[in-house]
């Protein structure tokens, strides 16, 4: 009898082990653009200056706990939805692993116990991409931060040689690691801004670099289940989405080198993740590789999350939505014609679920 109470009373204490080490069967897998997410202090050779206590945005340590709160709230309010936190949440427009650290101690997000990977970046305003994870769900392998380069592509640029040499723009993250017993990667992205209006080849090329690393990735680890997400400043029709990533409207027409982008069909629906130039774009893509769309029966796919006929979601609630003036029915940014409005980001977070 006393072995019996013994054995009874391990298992007690080896229970709330075991639930911690438990892997859900639904997963939210997204990509939220934080917008300018800078601390008050001057990083060394970044043109940070207008995200300084003297800067043209006056960037204060008041405005920086605002902005904080801000990207925490809208963190929340997805967990809300979904009753869980995200397992993977790609960010970009960080400044660095810092601002990310006082970002996941926010006490809306604290018990998500989100993790980070993040690499400094060339980026000359000192923005980077990065992801988080929560450890109990997604075991990381490995990560590399892939740097942007002109080198072997056939893409004719509408820079020069010198120009080239010079040209600064945010790295590649990719993340490598177990979710339950099968191996995913994810690339994290913000491409080339549309600013000048000739900047397409350069998104092509962004997309370009982050298709044969991944064919690569595929080819060394075969079944490996890949999301693409990320800030493309183009949308899922453009070019670079459609041909340099090679992503699909239907999951019919996804090869084995191919990707499905659900949000090729949303933007054709009218759904937008923000408004650029007044009309409404999704910048904000996640893509998934076969291998996630045609899944052995028992393993995580992607699956329809939206009018059970969208296989994307872009998240958007009134609080993040400014409610009148110029910018009406657009994302509350952070700062709006020089003034801070206490806003969150100029862009909509989206997002995709996989289960069993």
């Amino acid at each position: 009898m006393k072995r019996v109470f013994c054995i009874f009373t391990a298992l007690l204490l080896l229970a709330p082990l075991a639930g911690a080490q438990k892997v859900q069967k639904s997963h939210v897998i997204g990509f939220y653009n934080l917008e300018n997410l800078f601390d008050t202090y001057h990083d060394d050779g970044k043109n940070d200056y207008e995200y300084l206590p003297d800067g043209a945005n006056q960037w204060t340590d008041v405005k920086y706990q605002k902005k904080l709160h801000s990207m925490a709230s809208v963190i929340r309010a997805m967990k809300d939805a979904n009753k869980v936190y995200h397992t993977v949440l790609g960010v970009s427009e960080i400044e660095n692993r810092h601002v990310l650290e006082d970002l996941v101690a926010q006490p809306e997000i604290a018990d998500a116990n989100f993790q980070i990977v993040h690499y400094d970046g060339p980026d000359r305003r000192g923005v980077d991409c990065a992801l988080l994870y929560r450890p109990d769900q997604f075991t990381l392998l490995e990560s590399r931060s892939i740097p942007f380069t002109f080198e072997d592509t056939e893409i004719e640029f509408n820079i020069d040689s010198l120009r080239q040499i010079d040209f600064r723009t945010r790295d590649i993250l990719h993340v490598r690691g177990t979710i339950g017993d099968e191996m995913f990667a994810f690339y994290v992205a913000h491409l080339p801004s549309r600013i000048g209006g000739k900047s397409g080849d350069l998104r092509s090329r962004g997309a370009e670099i982050i298709y044969r690393d991944a064919v690569r990735v595929m080819e060394e680890y075969p079944g490996i289940k890949i999301a693409v997400m990320g800030d493309m400043n183009d949308n899922p029709t453009d070019v670079s989405m459609c041909e340099y990533l090679h992503g699909k409207e239907t999951m019919a027409e996804v090869g084995d080198l191919d990707f499905f982008n659900p949000f090729l069909s949303m933007i054709k629906a009218g759904y937008g993740s923000l408004a650029y130039q007044g009309v409404w774009c999704i910048f904000d893509i996640i893509m998934v590789n076969k291998a996630m769309v045609a899944a052995p029966e028992g393993s995580f796919t992607i699956k329809p999350i939206v009018k059970k006929r969208f296989y994307g979601r872009v998240f958007q609630l009134p609080f993040m939505t400014e409610q009148e003036g110029q910018y009406k029915g657009q994302p509350k940014r952070t700062m709006s014609n020089g003034a801070f409005i206490n806003g969150y980001s100029d862009h909509y977070p989206t997002y995709i679920v996989i289960s069993k």
